[in-house]
């Protein structure tokens, strides 16, 4: 039995990182998001965007270290994998922040419980992103080599 679950451990282990570190950025996100809305009484898109910026990037940096392994700190690699995963959190933070202004400023739904909604949104995009576009294991040697 144990020996079962270590190997779908081992077998899923790239998606199970992935929810543990998209969970751990969810957290940070939400948290900051409301510690701004609520304590310092900052506007939607001013607490959206700043939670945004801290949660990117701690989810780079466990992105590219634990989930999908990119080791390499070469300039080339790093510099495209930083651009794209950037890119494709810019991509997703728009749909996020127009979901926020529709369902709080204009439909005057409930702000935390639509941040945790567009929150689910966003990491299904965003692990599409990561794993299909911005860190791909078939790009060689390079993005794997130290």
């Amino acid at each position: 039995m144990i020996q079962k679950i270590k190997q779908l451990i081992l077998k899923y282990k790239e998606p199970l990182l992935y929810l543990i570190f998209g969970g751990f950025t969810t957290l940070i996100n939400l948290i900051v998001y409301w510690v701004m809305r609520h304590a310092f009484s900052a506007s939607v898109a001013v607490s959206d965007v700043t939670a945004w910026v801290l949660s990117v990037i701690f989810a780079y940096v466990t992105n590219k270290l634990w989930v999908f392994e990119s080791k390499s700190w070469k300039a080339s690699v790093f510099i495209r994998e930083l651009g794209e995963f950037f890119g494709a959190r810019v991509f997703s933070e728009v749909v996020n922040l127009g979901w926020m202004l529709l369902t709080v400023n204009v439909l005057k739904w409930p702000d935390f419980l639509m941040k945790i909604l567009g929150n689910v949104i966003v990491i299904i995009m965003n692990y599409v992103f990561s794993k299909f576009l911005i860190f791909k294991k078939d790009k060689g040697k390079e993005s794997s080599a130290k």
